[in-house]
C-alpha cells in the first residue's frame, strides 16, 4: 500500500522515468545498441513468423482499444478497464516481439519500389514511430492514475483527458503499423 501512496503521490515524475527506460530500450533495440548476444537466440522460421504474428496483435489491441473506448462512454467502468488492460498486455506482447526481432536482425528493409519508399512507405513509418514515441508517456501516464486511485477518484484527475488523446494516437499508431506490415509483407 506504501507504494502505491508514494506512486500515487509522483504519477508525473515517475510516468517521465518509466517513459524514459522504455524508450531507450526501444531506441536501443532499433539501432543495435542491445548486444545480440545478451538475448536468446531464434530461429530463421520464429524471425519470419514474427511480424505476422504481430499484425494479428495489432487487430486484437485495435479492438480491445474501440471496446474500452466506448465501454467508457457508456459509462461502463469495468469493461474499459478490462479492455484497456488487454490493449495494454497486447501492446507489451507486440513490442516484445517486435524489440526481440530488431535487436536480432535490424529495422527491415522496405522491398518495394524505391518511389513507393521515397512518398508512401518512409511518410507512413514516420508518422507511426512518431505517434508511437508520444503514445508512451501518455499510456504511462493514464495507467498510473489508473493504477494508484479507485476509479471514483479518476473523475478528478487528468485521466480522461489525457486517455482520449493516448487512445486516439494508439489506434492510428496501431493501424499505421498494420499499413506497414501489408506495404512489407503482403504487397511487396
Amino acid at each position: 500500500m506504501q507504494v502505491r501512496n508514494r506512486a500515487r503521490a509522483h504519477v508525473v515524475p515517475l510516468s517521465g522515468i518509466l517513459s524514459a527506460v522504455a524508450l531507450a530500450l526501444v531506441f536501443g533495440a532499433a539501432l543495435g545498441a542491445i548486444p545480440e548476444a545478451a538475448l536468446p537466440p531464434a530461429s530463421e522460421s520464429l524471425f519470419a513468423a514474427i511480424p505476422h504474428a504481430n499484425a494479428v496483435i495489432s487487430v486484437f489491441a485495435i479492438g480491445a482499444i474501440t471496446i474500452g473506448w466506448r465501454a467508457i462512454r457508456a459509462g461502463d467502468i469495468k469493461r474499459h478497464r478490462l479492455a484497456m488492460g488487454s490493449a495494454l498486455v497486447l501492446f507489451a506482447g507486440f513490442l516484445c516481439l517486435y524489440l526481440y526481432r530488431v535487436a536480432h536482425l535490424g529495422p527491415a528493409p522496405f522491398p518495394g519500389p524505391a518511389t513507393v519508399e521515397s512518398f508512401v512507405y518512409v511518410p507512413t513509418l514516420a508518422i507511426h514511430v512518431l505517434l508511437a514515441v508520444i503514445c508512451v508517456p501518455l499510456l504511462i501516464y493514464v495507467v498510473l492514475l489508473a493504477a494508484t486511485r479507485p476509479a471514483s477518484a479518476l473523475a478528478h484527475t487528468n485521466h480522461a483527458r489525457i486517455g482520449r488523446v493516448a487512445a486516439a494516437l494508439w489506434l492510428l499508431s496501431f493501424t499505421l503499423g498494420l499499413v506497414i506490415y501489408v506495404l512489407l509483407y503482403v504487397i511487396y
